[in-house]
């Protein structure tokens, strides 16, 4: 049996199926308009350990991850662009799809967007309407009255209903009844999408995609909601409003939220210039699934910090497993071999079932290639097997070769950099030709220089 902390009741439940050997789960994807961070992609790491760890119990899995492709970011997106929004969407949605591909993560039984079920959200916006629980506003959007559903709050545990302005809209963008209240519906405006509704033409505010299209493919109640610790309010405590008042009926039984991704200690913002991609890693010589793997050395709900080389010392990890599987293989088993194969799998399944604990199944490999008791076989045998949780692509995986700079080369692009912020640009200029000279090109980037060997 899994135990799982379920952030509506502060504590580790055993995980208890609506429907036996079932698990239906809505996570909470991504909003087209960019690159996925690292902070993104560590929660959508987490949601696939989930995954795997409920079929490692013997779970049929039904998830649900959803693609936001319209909302005010990307329609300020593709104005700036000059694009229109389906092309935008497009695009970033390719580029999730195939970062996700390249950590490994599997795919969900279903990726809804939002624009594709604008239908199943104005029906329960009409519900909301007739409930008396929504009301419309001066400017003609539709609001979701907080006072009318008795217990906001319970998921994220904040008293006087407290709203986090700025979350989606600003507060005064819209004329609402109570600053409090939230958007179901944002009315027509000019040189925006719109969509034809019976309370008016305009388009959907975030929170509602969730609550219908999770009703759509899992019904009025399902098993696990997940997503970030960032969700939790306003996102998630609004779905269980207008949710469970519009369909009477309990929305989620668990709720499994990943804690935030720091930068060298700090939150990622772009006034630092830390907020990396997949992209930043790959340009840096590392193999994606080396994040992979340094997300699985904290645990879901610690803070994780990041830095290139954390990302340096799981990428050596990596390649060291990566290497062992390809030592050759004994043949002799060892004695009491079949009792300490089955002693390993029982304290493996106890770590995963243990909230998903990661940290501690990562350790039980290490421990596994240490073990005199175990022949190659036995070893490679469970390694592959945990592996099929942990997601590494172990057997597949081709150790990424990352050149080692000189350290008279560092030095100078070192020295370099100190110039180009005294702005002393000429000598910083004379300084990158001569690191060119020696055999090496220098970039600026967003988290500082790169130096990568000439190609010929």
């Amino acid at each position: 049996m899994i135990k799982l902390y379920n952030t509506l009741t502060r504590k580790k439940q055993i995980f208890k199926p609506i429907k036996a050997k079932n698990a239906g789960m809505y996570t909470c994807g991504p909003t087209v308009y960019w690159h996925a961070h690292l902070g993104n992609l560590r929660t959508f790491i987490f949601e696939d350990i989930l995954r795997r760890s409920l079929k490692y119990n013997g779970y049929k899995i039904n998830q649900v991850m959803n693609i936001t492709d319209i909302d005010d970011k990307i329609i300020k997106k593709a104005g700036a662009e000059n694009k229109p929004i389906s092309v935008v969407t497009k695009l970033y949605t390719k580029f999730f799809l195939n970062d996700i591909k390249k950590l490994n993560i599997e795919k969900a039984e279903a990726y809804p967007k939002a624009t594709t079920h604008i239908k199943e959200m104005v029906a329960m916006i009409k519900i909301l309407l007739q409930k008396k629980i929504a009301y419309k506003g001066e400017d003609g959007s539709i609001y979701f009255n907080i006072s009318k559903f008795k217990n906001y709050g319970k998921l994220s545990g904040l008293k006087n209903r407290e709203i986090k302005i700025g979350a989606r809209i600003a507060a005064d963008e819209y004329k609402k009844e109570d600053a409090q209240d939230f958007v179901l519906w944002k009315s027509k405006r000019p040189d925006e999408p719109s969509w034809p509704a019976p309370f008016g033409p305009g388009r959907p505010g975030w929170h509602i995609e969730c609550s219908a299209m999770s009703k759509k493919y899992l019904g009025k109640t399902f098993d696990i909601h997940a997503g970030g610790v960032d969700l939790i309010f306003p996102h998630h405590e609004n779905e269980i409003a207008q949710s469970e008042a519009a369909n009477a009926k309990k929305f989620a039984n668990y709720w499994i939220h990943g804690e935030h991704l720091l930068i060298n200690n700090d939150k990622m913002s772009k006034s630092l210039k830390n907020i990396f991609t997949l992209r930043d890693i790959e340009e840096k010589g590392f193999n994606p699934l080396s994040y992979r793997y340094l997300v699985l050395t904290a645990h879901y709900r610690s803070k994780l910090n990041f830095t290139w080389e954390s990302l340096q010392a799981s990428q050596n990890a990596l390649n060291n497993l990566s290497e062992f599987l390809k030592t050759k293989t004994d043949k002799h088993q060892k004695t009491n071999e079949n009792k300490n194969i089955k002693i390993y799998e029982k304290k493996f399944l106890e770590a995963v079932n243990d909230d998903l604990n990661t940290p501690k199944a990562i350790a039980l490999v290490w421990q596994i290639i240490k073990d005199n008791k175990l022949s190659n076989a036995a070893k490679k045998q469970l390694i592959l097997n945990f592996d099929k949780v942990l997601g590494l692509n172990l057997n597949k995986i081709k150790p990424a070769k990352i050149q080692k700079i000189p350290l008279k080369i560092k030095q100078m692009a070192d020295e370099r950099e100190l110039l180009r912020r005294n702005k002393q640009f000429i000598p910083a200029d004379l300084l990158r030709k001569k690191i060119e000279q020696l055999g090496y090109t220098i970039e600026d980037t967003n988290y500082g220089h790169k130096i990568t060997p000439a190609r010929n």
